[in-house]
């Protein structure tokens, strides 16, 4: 079932501290035309079956009679609408993303990492993967808009990072997508322990 699925997401990364408090957002498409996406202002790491409600994927409205979706919704349903192939969106607030967002203006680059081989199409360490940063805005349309600015001009990336916010990612199955979150947490937090130790 999708929806025990993204429960199970919900307490892994609650477990590594990566969703703190009512933080985050989950979805998982369901056809074409619709998504399930996770209810606003809900514990990732408590999920149950009434914390879902379905969206329409091209405007992102909901489908179920007094569930409100997060304001972040079209973040999601924009790579749907975009990538025919991608099964489930991720978006967590891990301290390294959130603290790394802060201090990268523009790319992030992660080079190096064995675990860049987590990603389809990737099979070497040395890969670069771009990590775009975007500057965190309450105007969420805008801030859509500016995603999908960049991947028009640079072609889909593993993952984003909003400032101060967190990391979005994405597969073509929840699986999928919880591993690339899973990566992209081990490299993010070794990058700020780079930092640190200079």
């Amino acid at each position: 079932m999708l929806s025990q699925s993204l429960m199970d997401a919900g307490r892994f990364f609650f477990s590594r501290g990566w969703v703190p408090a009512t933080s985050s957002n989950f979805s998982v498409r369901l056809d074409e035309e619709r998504a399930l996406l996770t209810v606003s202002g809900r514990h990732k790491g408590k999920l149950t079956e009434e914390d879902f409600l379905r969206v329409a994927i091209d405007s992102g409205f909901s489908l179920d009679v007094g569930k409100r979706p997060s304001a972040e919704t079209l973040l999601h349903t924009q790579i749907y609408v975009r990538e025919p192939d991608v099964g489930c969106v991720l978006h967590t607030h891990s301290m390294p993303a959130t603290v790394l967002s802060r201090l990268t203006e523009g790319v992030l680059l992660l080079e190096g990492y064995e675990l860049a081989k987590a990603f389809p199409g990737v099979d070497s360490h040395e890969a670069s993967l771009s990590i775009p940063v975007f500057a965190n805005d309450q105007d969420i349309p805008r801030l859509a808009a500016a995603v999908d600015a960049w991947i028009n001009r640079h072609g889909l990336p593993v993952g984003y990072l909003i400032e101060g916010h967190g990391l979005y990612t994405w597969g073509a199955t929840v699986d999928d997508a919880v591993r690339h979150v899973e990566a992209l947490e081990f490299m993010l937090e070794c990058e700020l322990w780079l930092r640190r130790v200079g």
